[in-house]
């Protein structure tokens, strides 16, 4: 089983990659078996989703090679641990904008979801909730709330004493969803 690691921010000295890092490190520690891949959003350069057809009705058959890299690098998962910082309230637009480029390809698997933001991203995560949830996702119910003001140290993420338990709550259940959806 392969669960995907996604770096959600684009920008330029962005947290979400300390802490993609971090979350990484932690899934590498379990034993079980489960491949985890980290997935940088901002490898692929995806283009702003201008195309006038539907993605769910357009077969894979992208007009960007961007695009096709996106999408078999998400397609190649049985789940996803999104990392996502919070920007003014709701999701960042860069990975909303590459989420909606896509559809079978997230269709059914699982998610669980780690924010950060000024209120540990906890607005991201219920918006993304509700994203996830039209591509008929199972996104798990524990999450990990990160504050930058508390958990990051010169831009590296620090993390409390209880986040580790948090994490690896999330990481199990999005196994044993991932897994449940491929049965």
């Amino acid at each position: 089983m392969k669960i995907g690691i996604i770096i959600g921010s684009i920008r330029e000295g962005r947290k979400g990659e300390s802490v993609a890092r971090w979350v990484h490190d932690q899934a590498q520690q379990r034993d079980g078996g489960t491949d985890y891949e980290l997935i940088d959003l901002k490898t692929f350069g995806v283009p702003l989703l201008e195309w006038e057809k539907v993605p769910g009705g357009a077969k894979k058959q992208y007009p960007h090679e961007s695009v096709h890299a996106w999408s078999a690098a998400i397609d190649a998962c049985n789940g996803f641990v999104v990392v996502t910082p919070e920007y003014n309230h709701s999701v960042p637009g860069g990975l909303k904008n590459a989420t909606d480029w896509l559809y079978p390809e997230w269709q059914g698997k699982a998610a669980g979801l780690v924010g950060y933001g000024s209120e540990g991203g906890v607005r991201a995560i219920e918006h993304w909730r509700l994203i996830l949830a039209n591509y008929s996702m199972v996104v798990v119910r524990q999450q990990v709330s990160l504050s930058t003001f508390d958990e990051f140290d010169g831009g590296e993420v620090a993390p409390n004493e209880r986040r580790p338990e948090e994490l690896g709550t999330l990481l199990d259940q999005v196994e044993e969803a991932a897994a449940r959806q491929q049965s």
